[in-house]
């Protein structure tokens, strides 16, 4: 293999003109080979038995040659983009530009890289911290939280819905007079003002009573899952069955035996304020630090790929996912729920990706600035952790978890480290 060139074309993007020698490409023609022989029927041999030349007379010269050219990509292309000293942050798009098996293979490589980055002053960056004052109010709205976790439904049968409610109700919804799939529901239970449902359902709910049969109009949003809902106007027909209102339990002593593990109201009060107060104090430091990177992205400069925003909202949307998953839904469901498509589902993101990938680049220009390193040793030290952490053996997490990587995530760590240490945080 030779890198011929290496030639910038635009910001961060590389293109890259790479050769393979006919004896290299010879020796991947004969790989390829050795791979499909037994998959190939030849008249007169065995099931992969057949020689090469007979294959090829058979079914043309270049039988193996996409095979042969596909193998050699990821070690050809790989070791010229490591030889141009590129480090890329998008899969390459090569082409092949000559093949021959007397003078071997040609390929034109273009790469995003990733960017360069400049960044200064990040020592000495003043940020304020303020700790939020905890107040009686905030502690009555704990006991109040606590007093709804712990109330219990009863029936309402001598007043009309109000909301905070829960209904049970049946439900079918029509458009242009038809039946929509998905629009039936027999004793649903809905609390009003939840938002489960499109704008305009839940309110109209209000102010019905026990018994009542009742017609509502709604409009889809223009975002909405099923694109054969979304923007149109329908009309459900419903069936309210029962009320149902949360009664309270006193906020009295009992209430604090019943609930924790303190004898009386006044001691639940004053844990719950201790706990206002340290929790403040977490998000106060949080805040700061935040406020600190803030500045630290501020301070750098650098003309970043679209692309690395859009891999780390690919990131942040597998997270998604997998917790999703944890709670038994998947992503088209929550899409349905929430009326959005994934368009706009994965704008939710946009902000946070952009913020993550900016200040992952500073820190990581910072650690070089400062020449911060992490050892090999530090670096399975840290695997070893996992390992306890997570109850996955050691030789298991090490094919999953790249030691290159996790060496990078941690010089990263104590960049911010050092940016936060030389921080002045009043």
């Amino acid at each position: 293999m030779s890198l011929k060139s290496t030639n910038k074309i635009e910001t961060n993007i590389y293109e890259l003109e790479v050769e393979a020698s006919a004896e290299e490409f010879e020796s991947a023609v004969q790989t390829a080979y050795q791979k499909a022989k037994n998959k190939i029927n030849v008249p007169g041999f065995r099931k992969g038995k057949a020689p090469r030349k007979m294959i090829e007379k058979l079914y043309g010269e270049s039988c193996f040659y996409d095979d042969a050219v596909n193998a050699m990509v990821p070690f050809v292309v790989g070791k010229a983009i490591d030889e141009a000293g590129i480090e890329v942050v998008d899969r390459p798009e090569i082409d092949v530009t000559a093949l021959s098996k007397d003078t071997g293979v040609s390929f034109k490589v273009k790469c995003i890289a990733k960017p360069e980055v400049e960044i200064s002053d990040y020592k000495g960056i003043e940020v304020e911290k303020t700790v939020k004052t905890i107040t009686d109010e905030d502690v009555d709205n704990q006991l109040k939280s606590m007093q709804e976790r712990n109330g219990r439904l009863i029936t309402i049968e001598d007043r009309a819905v109000e909301n905070g409610d829960t209904v049970v109700i049946d439900f079918e919804g029509f458009m242009d007079g038809k039946a929509f799939d998905g629009g039936k529901e027999d004793g649903f239970s809905l609390k009003i003002g939840s938002g489960q449902f499109i704008p305009g359902f839940e309110e109209q709910i209000v102010g019905k009573s026990t018994g009542e049969d009742f017609t509502i109009n709604v409009t889809f949003p223009e975002n909405y899952q099923m694109e054969e809902l979304a923007g149109k106007p329908a009309e459900f027909k419903i069936k309210l069955h029962e009320i149902k209102a949360t009664e309270l339990p006193e906020l009295d002593d009992d209430f604090a035996k019943d609930t924790s593990e303190f004898d009386t109201l006044d001691e639940l009060k004053a844990d719950l304020k201790k706990k206002l107060e340290d929790n403040a104090a977490k998000n106060a430091e949080a805040a700061a630090e935040n406020a600190v990177y803030d500045k630290v992205i501020e301070k750098m400069n650098a003309e970043i790929p679209q692309v690395m925003f859009e891999h780390k909202i690919d990131d942040m949307v597998r997270d998604f996912e997998m917790r999703l998953s944890q709670q038994g839904l998947d992503l088209p469901m929550y899409l349905s729920f929430t009326g959005m498509d994934e368009a706009a589902f994965r704008d939710t993101f946009k902000d946070q990706a952009e913020k993550t990938v900016k200040l992952r680049l500073a820190l990581e220009q910072i650690a070089k600035l400062e020449n911060i390193e992490v050892t090999d040793e530090q670096v399975m030290e840290e695997l070893k952790k996992m390992s306890e952490n997570y109850k996955v053996p050691l030789n298991q997490l090490m094919n999953m978890v790249s030691p290159t990587a996790l060496k990078s995530d941690m010089l990263v760590t104590e960049a911010s480290k050092f940016v936060k240490d030389n921080a002045v945080i009043k």
